[in-house]
């Protein structure tokens, strides 16, 4: 490996950590714009990431790819599921941390590469393997634990999976750059946002005119959303899937230690949920590196 080589790893590694570490404070964030609800807030996310993600498409010179690309319907009517998909799994974060549920919303997103290989294996038709049946069934009995031994359906976290999983799906089969995606996804949800938040000022319920703290903290949010998406695509680029694979269980476990922190309900019962699924995470990183060592030895 020539040290340019692994300068490059050693940059794409920092980046892609430091997106899902981004991810898993942002928490935080929101709960310090608790003052406005979550339509609101996801609202203003959006407005605000249009005109980053144009400044950052220009940046890069992907402004004419990103026009080209609305010559092909496929690709747009892709991109409009996963615009929808993409505003339920931010509404659905946004109320769950407002609301003092960040312990489900991290449950949520441990769940989600793990229905992202039952989706695999029922859609794309991939290889199963014992491990990753184990870690299915695992994150199962989690579920089922939440819904009899807790007494409540985690429809939280299983929004949050399923909307996600979904998108990362629809993702994977439109053939359009991560920046240029997301680029149409905001820009197609921006006229509901922006409808939405001149409703709300018209009825004296916005809040991005009460200051300008509050409006600082609003316009924030589009670098929340953008910031992170843009050191996980350069961790992406430079790392193995299997490396991303393992990272992204950083950002659920700093909202886990949120959520524990702040006082959030955490019940024996909730214990054994939680170990289901991080015995079923286990499982799924040790098959995720198998299969990666298995593809090296292959082209050695």
């Amino acid at each position: 490996m020539t040290e340019r080589h692994s300068n490059e790893i050693r940059r794409s590694l920092f980046a892609g950590l430091a997106g899902y570490v981004i991810w898993g404070f942002a928490p935080l964030y929101f709960q310090m714009v608790d003052f406005a609800g979550a339509l609101e807030i996801v609202a203003h996310r959006v407005v605000w990431s249009l005109p980053m993600l144009f400044a950052a498409l220009w940046f890069a010179g992907k402004l004419r790819p990103a026009f080209a690309a609305l010559r092909d319907k496929r690709v747009m009517l892709i991109l409009l599921a996963t615009s929808a998909l993409i505003s339920v799994n931010w509404l659905v974060f946004v109320y769950a941390v407002n609301n003092g549920q960040v312990l489900q919303a991290s449950l949520g997103y441990y769940i989600n590469p793990l229905m992202s290989v039952a989706v695999g294996v029922i859609v794309l038709r991939e290889p199963l393997g014992p491990w990753r049946i184990t870690a299915i069934v695992l994150a199962t009995l989690g579920v089922l634990n939440q819904i009899i031994a807790v007494g409540e359906v985690p429809w939280i976290s299983l929004t949050l999976a399923l909307s996600f999983t979904g998108y990362g799906y629809l993702r994977k089969i439109v053939t359009v750059d991560g920046r240029i995606g997301l680029f149409w996804e905001t820009a197609f949800i921006t006229p509901f946002a922006l409808g939405a938040l001149i409703w709300m000022q018209s009825q004296g319920a916005g809040h991005f005119l009460q200051g300008p703290m509050e409006a600082a903290l609003l316009i924030l949010a589009g670098l929340i959303t953008i910031v992170p998406l843009l050191l996980y695509i350069i961790g992406a680029r430079g790392l193995r899937l299997s490396t991303m694979g393992l990272l992204q269980f950083t950002a659920p476990s700093l909202q886990f230690a949120i959520g524990v922190l702040r006082g959030e309900t955490f019940t024996s019962a909730h214990l054994l949920t939680f170990g289901l699924i991080w015995a079923g995470v286990a499982a799924f990183a040790w098959s995720q590196l198998r299969r990666d060592r298995a593809a090296v030895a292959t082209k050695v």
